[in-house]
């Protein structure tokens, strides 16, 4: 009996679970006929409206500003050379890195003995030249007297030579002591010959005399040079660096051992492209004299320099491409050569131009124009220069028209938006502000305990002790003391 319940059981529970299922089966056959036979349903289509950001073109006159990198160089700069070689017995204080030197301090002493020797023994040689032209002297002398002489005996034999010949005309002298006569006048006039011979070559002997003399008197001369040359002094004022000697070092000739220069005569040289100064020179422009300025971020701090371009680089340079240009700086406090620096340069001001975000600008060239449907169009336009994140360009045809200042994929001609002007100019913010007594405080012992350099330091402090303090050295100060 309960195989045969249990089996009722389950047959039942089965054409209950059949029926079920074709109910379920019918019911979905049911809705998918249903629906297949409904018509579809149509909605009302919108055009969809982009909220785009729009600027007004306004035409004007704009200063480009090129911007390039640079270094700081001293235009007085001196390699330190020893003329001579020898051993470093002395150096100043001053002779380390970083050293100030004034014009004319001595900055190291080589060991002189043996330019002092050499020189001694030329002073010895030029003591025997100066007796050897005493003598030469003495000798012409002595050889003028002698020449004096032997005329003067000329002379007399030739009076008795007169007298003789006088008195045997007459027939009181006989031909014999005219003959002799002859004869004594014959040998004075070989004595005086012989006596200007002497002469001359006295003379010569104290033309050599004097050029010796010369001679070993340049020679004492170079060795007073070397001797001087022991003793480095400094050419002007100025700083050292690079020093690499120090005391009992040996130094050959010629060898460089520091650089002097001028840290108060700065100038940077900078390199731009030949389509940047093609632009410079454009309507007849002059790239020397245009005004330059120059920064170095220190801490969140700027140290600002300016200048005027004053030469442009005689060659490109093997290697090299566009042309190099050196400004010098009239006032650069904290700057230092071989600091890389951002330098600003201020080209010749640009008529008719409007300044627009970089974005504006697709890349051939085109803005999107809001037309007065507030509707896109493609208008083409040139772009004069690049300002970081925006562009100048030509405002011919742009005149008072509204351009998108963001572009994207979704936008284009013909499309509607809806222009987003840009807020009213709030009320511009105090350049200067007044501080309170416990802020001020606070902004200079922060300064006080930074590691900026000195002078700007005292720049900054000189700046808080101010009724009104620059709110945008207020700002810098507070970001980075974290308030």
């Amino acid at each position: 009996m309960r195989f045969l319940r249990r089996s009722l059981v389950g047959v039942f529970l089965l054409a209950v679970t059949l029926g079920l299922a074709a109910w379920a089966v019918n019911t979905l056959r049911g809705a998918v006929v249903a629906r297949m036979n409904e018509e579809p349903r149509s909605f009302a289509q919108r055009e969809r409206v982009f909220a785009v950001n729009v600027t007004e073109i306004t035409p004007g006159t704009l200063s480009p500003e090129l911007t390039v990198f640079g270094e700081v160089r001293s235009r007085t700069t001196l390699g330190l050379r020893s003329a001579v070689g020898g051993t470093v017995i002395w150096t100043a204080p001053a002779l380390v890195e970083g050293g100030r030197v004034t014009a004319g301090q001595d900055l190291l002493r080589l060991d002189g003995a043996n330019a002092q020797a050499a020189r001694d023994r030329i002073a010895a040689d030029v003591q025997d030249a100066q007796g050897e032209v005493r003598d030469a002297e003495t000798g012409v002398t002595l050889a003028a007297d002698e020449l004096t002489q032997a005329q003067s005996q000329l002379d007399l034999r030739r009076a008795v030579l007169t007298r003789a010949s006088d008195l045997a005309r007459r027939g009181v002298g006989t031909q014999s002591v005219v003959e002799e006569a002859q004869l004594a006048v014959s040998n004075a006039e070989s004595t005086v010959l012989t006596r200007r011979q002497s002469q001359a070559q006295a003379a010569a002997r104290l033309d050599l005399a004097r050029t010796a003399l010369t001679r070993v008197q340049i020679d004492l001369s170079e060795a007073d040079r070397t001797l001087d040359d022991t003793v480095v002094t400094a050419v002007f004022d100025g700083v050292l660096t690079g020093v690499s000697t120090a005391q009992g070092a040996r130094l050959t000739a010629n060898e460089e051992f520091g650089t002097l220069m001028d840290p108060d005569q700065l100038e940077i040289a900078f390199r731009i492209s030949t389509a940047q100064f093609a632009r410079l020179l454009q309507d007849g422009g002059e790239v020397i004299g245009l005004p330059v300025t120059a920064s170095l971020n220190v801490e969140g701090l700027d140290l600002n320099a300016s200048g005027t371009v004053d030469r442009i680089g005689g060659s490109v340079g093997a290697g090299q491409t566009g042309r190099q240009i050196f400004a010098a700086l009239d006032d650069a406090p904290g700057l230092r050569p071989g600091d890389f620096v951002t330098v600003h340069v201020l080209e010749p001001p640009l008529d008719g131009v409007a300044q627009v975000p970089a974005t504006a600008v697709a890349a051939d060239g085109t803005v999107l124009v809001v037309d007065a449907d507030d509707r896109l169009q493609s208008q083409q336009t040139q772009v004069l220069r690049r300002q970081g994140d925006d562009v100048i360009i030509a405002t011919a045809g742009l005149e008072g028209v509204r351009i998108v200042t963001a572009r994207t994929p979704l936008l284009g001609a013909g499309i509607g938006v809806r222009p987003i002007a840009p807020e009213g100019s709030a009320a511009a913010a105090p350049e200067n502000i007044a501080l309170d007594d416990d802020r001020r405080a606070k902004l200079k012992a922060f300064v006080t305990d930074s590691r900026m350099p000195d002078d700007a330091k005292a720049r900054i402090l000189a700046q808080l002790d101010e009724p009104e303090v620059p709110a945008a050295t207020i700002a810098r100060l507070e970001s980075r003391m974290g308030s």
